[in-house]
């Protein structure tokens, strides 16, 4: 921890953190720019280089410090370069948002398990493809699904209606009878 930002590394990337109360964010903003400065400088003396644009900022908090937020900070800089303030980001396939409400996440992951439930039923046996559905399903529904606890119930039940489904079983393959295999 550098200057007071807690940060966290995994392979070739590096997530810093800083909390700021709504008296404190320039000082805060300050910090976080000699920081990443100095990583920066770091970096080059030992022959490795940030790309800035895979670089993302994202502001987290309620919704009256993000409306004070929103007000004054449009723009984060960070390793010399002004990254504007995204509103969710992606980070190791959990989908982030300013409130942490994880709304996007489920629907992203809805949105996955229902393309993989419709693709496969086209081409395989109803087992088969129930099988390899639920085994697809399964997986993206537990991948990280921690991230959910303790949020709304209207957000979580999308990941339930997830559990249940099955693909829906064809009677026709690529123009004909769907094979029994």
């Amino acid at each position: 921890m550098s200057h007071g930002v807690h940060f966290h590394q995994y392979a070739d990337d590096t997530q810093l953190r800083l909390a700021m109360s709504s008296d404190t964010t320039s000082d805060g903003l300050s910090v976080l720019a000699a920081c990443t400065a100095e990583v920066r400088q770091w970096y080059l003396q030992n022959g490795l280089q940030l790309n800035p644009d895979k670089s993302e900022a994202l502001i987290i908090g309620t919704a009256n410090q993000l409306h004070t937020a929103n007000s004054t900070i449009t723009s984060v800089c960070v390793a010399n370069v002004q990254l504007l303030v995204a509103d969710e980001i992606k980070v190791l396939g959990v989908v982030l948002d300013r409130r942490l409400a994880f709304d996007k996440h489920v629907m992203a992951v809805t949105r996955s398990c229902n393309f993989h439930a419709q693709a496969i039923c086209h081409l395989l046996s109803t087992d088969l493809a129930q099988t390899l559905a639920c085994s697809l399903i399964f997986t993206r529904l537990d991948y990280c699904n921690s991230v959910l606890y303790g949020a709304p119930v209207s957000t979580s039940r999308s990941c339930s209606v997830c559990r249940t489904m099955q693909p829906e079983s064809s009677s026709r393959h690529r123009g004909g009878p769907m094979p029994n295999r």
